[in-house]
């Protein structure tokens, strides 16, 4: 058996490399999926939400959408008020078997993840349309386009611009907080972590090389977020100055 700290990595690296491969694409998975529909979840709120209540409005429509809002609005509340730890526990153990529903552990997770993100995402495109500059809305509505047409053509694309840098770090806790979800048994990175440590009972070494898998995928999904980022600001400007003809860079107005 090992004698010193970097054998004991060694040693559990070949021992359990497969099962820390397996439990971060899990990770990865569990991240990737639940930020997407997330993502999604977020932006109908954020439009529902958005949709503007005019006294011209016949009184049906006007009642149905303070009630969606007020539905909505809950929703968030609830969501962000409480740890996904506990929904974990109450989605898989509570309203799984009181419906008598049988759902394998990774699927739970991906729904636990998304309904989660969904309300964080929500208040995040929510400021983000907040963001863009109101007279972009009015003079997109004087030219006879409609609050739809507004919103996916005008408002949209620039809040999604703005929001790119939360939308990551939202990412980025994802991939951290589904260590959580070994409460209902899910073979993330956290859970075969505990497996891989209590064998030996080695908890520093098996966790240290938890945390630096960790470490890796944050800085890699902030890495990409930062080229995304960097894509969507487009091409920089150049302007050409004197007889050398050497092109020099210049301030681009990022205002909109």
């Amino acid at each position: 058996m090992p004698t010193n700290f970097f054998g004991w990595i060694k040693f559990l690296l070949n021992e359990y490399g497969t099962l820390f491969w397996q439990g971060t694409i899990n990770t990865i998975i569990i991240a990737v999926v639940g930020t997407l529909i997330g993502f999604f979840v977020g932006l109908f709120i954020a439009i529902i939400k958005s949709v503007p209540i005019n006294n011209k409005d016949n009184a049906f429509k006007k009642v149905v959408l303070k009630i969606v809002n007020i539905i909505l609005s809950i929703y968030v509340q609830v969501i962000r008020g409480t740890p996904m730890m506990v929904q974990a526990m109450m989605f898989y153990y509570g309203a799984l078997q009181y419906f008598n529903i049988d759902m394998a552990p990774m699927p739970s997770a991906l729904i636990i993840v998304s309904i989660n993100t969904g309300a964080y995402m929500a208040e995040i495109i929510r400021g983000g349309i907040i963001s863009v500059d109101s007279g972009q809305r009015e003079g997109a509505l004087s030219i006879g386009m409609s609050h739809w047409q507004t919103m996916i053509e005008v408002i949209l694309p620039q809040a999604v611009r703005n929001i790119i840098p939360s939308v990551g770090n939202e990412f980025i806790v994802n991939i951290k907080d589904s260590s959580v979800l070994n409460v209902i048994s899910v073979s993330e990175l956290f859970f075969v972590s505990k497996s891989a440590a209590g064998t030996y009972l080695r908890f520093f070494e098996v966790f240290f090389i938890t945390a630096l898998i960790y470490l890796f995928l944050t800085m890699l999904v902030s890495q990409v977020m930062k080229i995304v980022e960097n894509k969507l600001d487009g091409p920089n400007s150049y302007k050409i100055y004197g007889s050398q003809s050497q092109a020099m860079p210049i301030e681009v107005n990022k205002e909109v």
